[in-house]
């Protein structure tokens, strides 16, 4: 009975199992290398992620410090500067929040103003963007409803500060109908719609 043979690879050009063999333990390291290179880069990648998290964490806190800053500022020249617009608000708070899940409405509010039978909402931001004051619109629309949900009828304005206020904006936002204060020296000065731009009322 004859024996079966295991044919031996014919290797081009001189080249040995020996350095065949070589050769694939070599690539075999490399591949080893390269994954365990892959694992070190997603070890970095979650650590860089965590700090990024982090950071905005941070960041986020000293946005929230610097508006609260903003309102600290704006609030105490704000029923002087509109009871010379014909307001006379008796009441100024800070930081108001509806939550009201069952009807959808939740929004938070920077600066309220009261008084018998008007309030005044005030969003502050340090540069306001045509996008915040387009959510500006969208918040006195639900807090418009949220008051005839619960009966108050009260003619409800809004105004919009900024510690920066470029001429488009602030365009945009006395067209919208909402009030605008803005710096004058150590004050705010308070700009009212005019025109056919007329405030609106929510």
């Amino acid at each position: 009975m004859e024996t079966a043979s295991i044919p031996i690879p014919d290797y081009p050009h001189g080249i040995t199992f020996d350095q065949v063999w070589a050769a694939l333990m070599e690539t075999d390291r490399i591949v080893k290398d390269v994954a365990e290179q892959q694992k070190e880069n997603a070890r970095r990648m979650e650590a860089t992620d965590r700090q990024m998290k982090e950071t905005d964490k941070q960041l986020g806190k000293l946005g929230n410090r610097f508006g609260e800053m903003i309102e600290y500022m704006v609030k105490p020249c704000l029923l002087d500067k509109f009871r010379k617009l014909g307001f006379e608000f008796t009441k100024a708070y800070s930081q108001a929040t509806i939550k009201d899940k069952k009807n959808n409405i939740i929004t938070e509010i920077d600066i309220t103003l009261e008084d018998g039978d008007k309030v005044m909402i005030v969003e502050v931001k340090s540069k306001p963007t045509i996008s915040d004051i387009n959510d500006h619109i969208e918040r006195m629309g639900k807090i418009r409803r949220h008051a005839d949900l619960h009966g108050d009828k009260r003619k409800i304005f809004g105004a919009v500060a900024g510690m920066v206020m470029n001429d488009s904006e602030k365009t945009f936002a006395l067209k919208s109908g909402f009030y605008v204060a803005e710096p004058a020296g150590e004050t705010f000065d308070i700009t009212a719609p005019e025109g056919i731009y007329a405030p609106k009322e929510w």
